[in-house]
């Protein structure tokens, strides 16, 4: 998913690209979209975000495997 997100957003995305909704508590949630050939994804913002895709980056630069911890990313995005 990471990579998918790098690709479309090589510079990173701006506030066009930003997808808004109300979720089913009607908290308003930011999201960016990326799709394959047969799936739409929202993938939310946060600072969490920024930072992995930066990294993401940084790592396919250097030849390493990137890391991104799901619950760490989750955990960020509910502070």
């Amino acid at each position: 998913m990471l990579n998918l997100l790098v690709e479309k957003f090589p510079d990173g995305y701006d506030d066009d690209d930003i997808v808004t909704y109300r979720n089913a508590s009607k908290e308003v949630v930011e999201c960016v979209e990326v799709r394959t050939e047969d799936t739409a994804y929202l993938i939310k913002v946060s600072k969490r975000l920024v930072m992995a895709m930066e990294d993401y980056e940084e790592s396919e630069n250097d030849d390493d495997e990137p890391s991104l911890d799901a619950e760490e990313l989750e955990a960020s995005e509910e502070e």
